[in-house]
């Protein structure tokens, strides 16, 4: 897990917003395109920016005192 610590709520709320454009974008992505490698290569991706949004949202969580 990465340490999101650092990150002001102001840049947390901004990555939220990011990870969630790209997450949209690489769904797209996926559901036009075919192939095993070109599937399994957007599906790390939005593994990865999925794992980093969670993480994100439960940072910002603790920090509402959620």
């Amino acid at each position: 897990m990465t340490d999101f610590r650092q990150l002001s709520d102001n840049e947390i709320t901004n990555r939220i917003a990011v990870l969630r454009d790209n997450l949209r974008q690489l769904t797209e992505q996926a559901a036009a395109q075919s192939g095993a490698a070109n599937e399994e290569r957007l599906a790390n991706r939005i593994e990865d920016q999925s794992k980093e949004l969670d993480d994100l949202l439960a940072e910002q969580g603790r920090r509402e005192g959620k």
